[in-house]
């Protein structure tokens, strides 16, 4: 088998998901058809090498469906020779989709493979793609089915965190988020968006509070203690038995936020790389996905991360920094005590408390702003990974080269 070199990777700004968000007049293709022609620009790129584009997308519907990978490479004027898949593993299709480039180039079935994400979540609604896990009564209660604000309230309650740990966890989200992005260190990878007529649309993620407190924090109403009374916490209950009640912590400012965007990463071999005159930066080293349990859904994180440490013949310890998705405040709070991680090691430079999920794409960057810090770090080790729709877990191990 080949081994799978990261040799390039770029993201949109990640703009508000609602109607007044930088982005909402952009349709999603417009934004990988940004990214396409960019990465082409400035790596000079025949695009006649790349075999294949894998692309993430959660709700593939109207704008996002009928496979968009492929229309966006026509779009972007890609040579017609390279093809484009769309695939879903919920929150983790970023991320899976650059795991799936770099099996197809390990296997030496493909030398250079594209592999992102995008969603336009102020365009498309999350859920209006529906389907049987949210939707089918008899699959509700079979599986135990809870919406996961629900399942990131019972963590905090089994862990013992309560409001202000969360809270503290999410301030810092927003303030190292706020650091970096003043300080340019997203600068590299960020590609600013303009209107078909070349008019600015965005160029800085839109949804970071610069001002964000404890005090502000205080003053929200928890998200999920309306639905828990609906019914849910029921069903949680049933399971975690020794659960008396719900403590319900989570809220729009310490949960990930909804926005728009799109992220992509050129993976390819040694031999593929040299043949396109491309500098690698970094090798896959491993790769895991698990599934973990559907009711609490959130927990994947761990097994996965132990998963593809094992498969790469590593500890914790070795790895130098961690990405670890803030879905909500617990899944990286659990994930790092789990793994016996400290904090200073997860997610340096904010998350997606501060700069939003956009569920497609979100993998691809994360491993992206890893990438990136550790270079800017001078570190050579980082692991990205992400909790999962329907109960599972991804992960991913890299090694600067």
């Amino acid at each position: 088998m080949s081994h799978a070199y990261i040799y390039d990777h770029l993201r949109t700004p990640r703009g508000k998901g609602k109607k007044d968000g930088g982005l909402h007049q952009a349709t999603p293709v417009w934004l990988l058809r940004t990214l396409l022609k960019e990465i082409e620009r400035r790596n000079d790129l025949d695009t006649s090498l790349v075999d294949d584009v894998v692309l993430g997308c959660v709700t593939p519907v109207g704008e996002q469906g009928a496979d968009i990978a492929r229309t966006a490479v026509l779009d972007a004027e890609w040579a017609e020779t390279c093809a484009g898949v769309t695939q879903s593993r919920f929150c983790a299709s970023g991320l899976e989709s650059v795991n799936l480039a770099a099996a197809k180039v390990a296997s030496g079935f493909e030398d250079l493979v594209v592999g992102g994400g995008v969603e336009s979540m102020s365009r498309w609604k999350m859920g209006s793609d529906g389907g049987a896990w949210a939707m089918d009564p008899r699959i509700n209660t079979k599986l135990g089915f809870v919406p996961q604000g629900v399942g990131a309230d019972l963590i905090a309650t089994m862990e013992g965190w309560n409001r202000n740990d969360v809270d503290s966890f999410a301030l810092h989200s927003h303030k190292k988020a706020a650091h970096a992005r003043e300080a340019g260190y997203f600068k590299r990878a960020v590609v600013p968006v303009v209107d078909i007529a070349g008019l600015h649309m965005l160029d800085r993620d839109e949804t970071i509070r610069d001002n964000a407190s404890l005090e502000a924090m205080a003053k929200l109403e928890p998200s999920f203690s309306t639905i828990g009374a609906m019914g849910f916490d029921a069903t949680a209950l049933r399971k975690y038995t020794t659960v008396e009640k719900i403590n319900h912590v989570h809220h729009a400012g310490n949960s990930s936020g909804i926005v728009d965007g799109a992220a992509l990463m050129l993976v390819g071999s040694e031999e593929g790389g040299k043949k396109a005159g491309l500098k690698p930066r970094a090798r896959i080293r491993a790769a895991a996905v698990i599934g973990s349990e559907p009711t609490i859904m959130l927990t994947g994180p761990t097994p996965a991360c132990r998963k593809a440490l094992a498969k790469a013949g590593m500890d914790a310890k070795d790895i130098d920094l961690f990405e670890i998705n803030e879905a909500f405040a617990v899944v990286p709070m659990q994930t790092a005590r789990n793994l016996g991680v400290e904090l200073d090691r997860v997610n340096v430079n904010g998350g997606a408390i501060a700069m939003g999920h956009p569920l497609g794409a979100t993998g691809c960057i994360i491993l992206g702003t890893l990438l990136d810090e550790l270079e800017r770090r001078n570190l050579n080790t980082g692991l990205a990974t992400l909790c999962v729709g329907g109960g599972m877990g991804i992960a991913t191990i890299i090694e600067r080269v």
